[in-house]
Parts: C-alpha cells; sequence; structure tokens
C-alpha cells in the first residue's frame, strides 16, 4: 500500500470510528486512551503496517508509521509523546531481542495491551548516558541488577523496561535487558514535575533478577542499542510531535481572532522549518540511510520551535497561563523541558560543532 492510499483509507476509517478522548486530561485518562486507540488501531489493522511480520506486523515502509501517528497528533486522539514511545521501544526489541521474545512481545504493545518504559537516564547520568551506574553482575544463568534510573516516563503503568546496564568499564560495558517490571527488587516512585503531571519515575534496582535469555544483544551491546534509537526518536517520534504543535498553533489561531501578527507569523516559521527538517530525515530513514549526529540539527530547531509556540501564546493570551486552569498552562511548563529531555540544547550544539563542523578541536 503506497502512502496516499494509506492515508486516505486511515482518514475515511478515522471518520468512520470516533476515538475523541473523554474530557479526563490526567495521566491515567491520557494512558487509558493511549491504550483504547492502539487497540482500536491494532485490531482495524492500522497500527501493525510498517512493522515486520515476524513481530505481528503487516509490513511495508516504516513511513507508514509516521503517517499513522501524525493523523492521530492531528486529530488529538492521544497524547503524542507518551504515543510516540512505541517508535522508540518496538524496532530496539525487534532488531535486538531473540526473535521469539519479540513475536510474543513486539504485538502486545502496538496493540495496547501493554505499556512499556524506557529505563536510560539516572541521577548523576542524563545527557552523559555513558556515564551510567547502575549495574548488573552475572550469577550463573542469570543477572543481578542494582541501581537507579530516573525520568522514566510512564514506568508507574509500564509492565516492561528496557533497561542499561553496566557490566564493564567504558561504552563497551554497557548491556540492556528487556526486565518484566513485576519482578521482585524494583520500586517505581513517581515524580511530581512543575506541570503537574506526574509522568516521569525513580526507579530503584534492589537484587532484581533477569533471566540471561532477556539480554538486548550481547554484552557490551548497551551503547549500540541506546545509538540505534536516535534515528526512530529523532525522525519518526518528532514527525508526530510536529504535527501535534501545528494543531496548538491552529488553536492559538482560533483564540487571538488575530489576521496578522508578527509573532505568530514567526512562530509559523519555526514550525515549517522543523517540519522541512524532519521531513528530510523521514527521507532519509526510508531509503536506508544511516541517521547519525546530523540529527542534533532536528533537534535543536523542535526544542525552540516548541517553545516560541508556547511564548508566543503566553504573550498572545495574557492573563490565561497564570490566572485560567486552561490545557495552556500544562503544555506552557512542559514546553520548559523540551531543550532538556532527549539530551540538552547545549549537548546538541556541541555535537553539531564537534562533529559535524569540526570544531573545538584543540592543535
Amino acid at each position: 500500500m503506497n502512502v496516499d492510499e494509506f492515508r486516505a483509507d486511515l482518514r475515511a476509517w478515522l471518520d468512520e470510528n470516533d476515538l475523541t478522548p473523554p474530557p479526563d486530561h490526567s495521566l491515567d485518562g491520557q494512558v487509558a486512551q493511549l491504550g483504547r486507540v492502539r487497540r482500536a488501531l491494532f485490531d482495524a489493522g492500522w497500527m501493525r503496517y510498517g512493522w515486520p511480520v515476524e513481530a505481528g506486523g503487516l509490513g511495508g515502509d516504516a513511513v507508514l508509521r509516521a503517517v499513522l501517528g501524525e493523523e492521530v497528533a492531528t486529530r488529538d486522539l492521544a497524547e503524542p509523546g507518551i504515543y510516540s514511545m512505541i517508535e522508540v521501544l518496538a524496532p530496539t526489541m525487534i532488531s535486538y531481542a531473540r526473535p521469539e521474545l519479540a513475536a510474543e512481545m513486539v504485538p502486545l504493545l502496538l496493540s495496547g495491551r501493554e505499556q512499556w518504559c524506557q529505563g536510560f537516564s539516572e541521577p548523576g547520568s542524563g545527557s552523559d548516558l555513558a556515564s551510567l551506574s547502575t549495574r548488573a553482575v552475572q550469577r550463573g544463568a542469570d543477572w543481578v541488577i542494582n541501581g537507579q534510573k530516573v525520568w522514566t516516563s510512564l514506568a508507574q503503568y509500564a509492565s516492561r523496561c528496557v533497561l542499561l546496564t553496566r557490566t564493564a568499564p567504558g561504552h563497551d560495558g554497557i548491556t540492556a535487558f528487556f526486565v518484566d517490571m513485576d519482578t521482585p527488587g524494583i520500586t517505581v516512585k513517581p515524580l511530581r514535575t512543575m506541570h503537574g503531571i506526574d509522568e516521569f519515575a525513580e526507579v530503584y534496582f534492589d537484587d532484581v533478577v533477569v533471566p540471561a535469555d532477556r539480554m538486548l544483544g550481547r554484552p557490551g551491546d548497551g551503547w549500540r542499542v541506546a545509538m540505534d534509537l536516535l534515528p526512530h526518536e529523532r525522525s519518526t517520534c518528532f514527525w508526530h510531535r510536529i504535527a501535534y504543535l501545528f494543531t496548538r498553533l491552529d488553536k492559538l489561531l482560533d483564540e487571538t481572532d488575530l489576521d496578522a501578527d508578527d509573532d505568530l507569523g514567526s512562530a509559523y516559521l519555526a514550525l515549517h522549518t522543523v517540519r522541512c527538517r524532519s521531513r528530510l530525515t523521514q527521507q532519509r530513514l526510508a531509503d536506508g540511510a544511516a541517521l547519525g549526529p546530523e540529527t542534533s540539527i532536528d533537534k535543536i530547531l523542535l526544542a525552540g520551535a516548541e517553545q516560541q509556540l508556547f511564548d508566543t501564546a503566553r504573550d498572545l493570551l495574557p492573563g490565561v497561563l497564570e490566572l485560567d486552569d486552561t490545557v495552556w498552562r500544562p503544555e506552557f511548563l512542559y514546553s520548559r523541558a523540551a531543550t532538556i529531555y532527549g539530551g540538552t540544547a547545549e549537548i546538541q550544539r556541541n555535537i553539531v560543532a564537534r562533529r559535524l563542523l569540526d570544531l573545538g578541536r584543540e592543535s
């Protein structure tokens, strides 16, 4: 099925099947709605396009998944950040898990029967992921894990976790596991953020026993697992996020009654710029190109555009963010983190300078 045909048929199906979210904007409500949307799309086949048949999919180009996520985001059917996690976690399983494990588990995620989380960041290693210290030690046929993760999205709802651990020094000493979250020794503590939604959590691992066949890849493959996430996180996920931000721009236009405004024009240009950049990245991924440090440009542009959009909303809706209980307030507050999560803006600029422009080398 080509992209145009897929989009047209999908839109017709969505028009006939009402997946409008209920008025509950709490995190519980968002997660419940996410499961509802995934189940409906999986049962109708849409969620299976673009995924390999061996993992419960229907095959086809991965760009079909981008189109599906774009339509979900544009119609505001599910919160795009938590919807897009599937684009990071499922490819990791397909690429690195034993084929039998991927075939068993990936359909559980695609169908909305389970939520998963990603255990990467730690209190002392956020943007510097290579400094992580959560340790896995082999004991017979099992591995025993001890340590702490933080900023783990949806951990309190997750049935499984894609977890990075240290098994030896250096980049080659990072190993990934697929861990059941109900394993004894795992404690989850949700974190209250300033935008009022406990999306993140701290996760503690105390003598957590994981079977060796739950390792993703081989010992020392963890850094490669992490780096292979970037093409998906910064292509398909970003495409979904950009589509959603355009709906917020449309909402702002509806609420301001301004025919023309320099700030609105600048916000539109920022979003249009990152969309053009993201489309190029999507095309390169579809062509089989290996994505690398150049995706830091996408990250910088998206973070800047998101903050500019919600800064514009604050300026054009005076008092609304501060005084009224509307969706603008939590979204504005969440946008403050856009230059922090997924690699800070400073780290991304360093990557561009050093790895793309060859700047900053000592003579």
